[in-house]
């Protein structure tokens, strides 16, 4: 099993998010080398930059709202370095990584899970239990 550790994201890291809130059968958009697939109630978020949707069981158990339309991921989460190229199933489609990002789950169980480049990781998280 692979060592995962565990991170928060650093407060000064908020986001933009809008749920979808609307009768609607959703959406679909490519992102990260996958098709990419939203539903009603999820959430729209803008993180730094980079735009995508979360399914919103998912963003209710993490984030928690600063002001209006600006949230904050308060959730832990854990993580580990790819040693390989590969491909993780989310919530909203797959997600293409390669070696060295990192792959991240809400969920200790290694579930709800995503990836990311290792610059981008670092950037917005820290190790908590070093």
């Amino acid at each position: 099993m692979p060592l995962r550790k565990r991170y928060r994201k650093r407060a000064t890291q908020p986001v933009t998010a809008v749920q979808l809130n609307l009768e609607m059968s959703g959406f679909t958009y490519h992102k990260w080398g996958g098709v990419q697939t939203s539903k009603a109630g999820d959430w729209i978020v803008d993180n730094g930059g980079e735009v995508y949707t979360v399914d919103a069981e998912s963003f209710a158990r993490t984030y928690v709202q600063t002001s209006p339309g600006r949230y904050v991921k308060s959730a832990p989460v854990w993580a580990e370095i790819a040693r390989g190229d590969g491909e993780i199933r989310t919530k909203e489609g797959t997600t293409r990584y390669r070696a060295g990002d990192y792959l991240v789950f809400n969920n200790e169980d290694g579930s709800d899970g995503y990836s990311m480049s290792a610059e981008r990781f670092l950037a917005l998280y820290e190790q908590i239990d070093r």
